[in-house]
């Protein structure tokens, strides 16, 4: 019988962790939103691993690095008026362990002229305690 109460324990706190886990990385792609929808680029890139070996694979191929990864949105929408107002739809949560998860979702871009939009998949990792995107497949 205490080995059933103690498994079923166990079994509630993972759940509660995952649940928590979950709230972390959907809170993230949320101030993502907000930051890209205020203009800014800095806050929204807040959300990546700010390291040489994050990855950004996009329509041009991958782009390795954090400063290149700011650098080419920063190219690519240089003021407010071309970043738009960004709205994600995530369909999947997957935890795929304690530092390791899969999103997989959709974006648009409210903007004066036009409304583009695409697919993604994100491979979030756990670093130091928080929920940093380490891998961006955009299209």
């Amino acid at each position: 019988m205490k080995k059933l109460i103690l498994s079923c324990l166990l079994l509630l706190i993972s759940c509660l962790c995952f649940s928590q886990d979950r709230e972390a990385i959907v809170k993230l792609m949320h101030n993502q939103q907000i930051a890209w929808s205020n203009g800014d680029i800095d806050g929204f890139m807040q959300g990546y691993w700010k390291s040489d070996s994050l990855m950004f694979i996009g329509k041009r191929g991958p782009t390795y690095g954090w400063q290149q990864t700011f650098d080419n949105y920063k190219k690519g929408y240089p003021d407010k008026a071309a970043m738009g107002k960004l709205t994600f739809r995530i369909d999947k949560v997957e935890l795929l362990g304690k530092h390791d998860a899969f999103v997989m979702g959709a974006w648009s871009l409210a903007r004066e002229k036009d409304a583009p939009g695409g697919y993604f998949t994100l491979w979030f990792r756990k670093i130091k305690g928080e929920w940093k995107i380490i891998c961006d497949h955009t299209s």
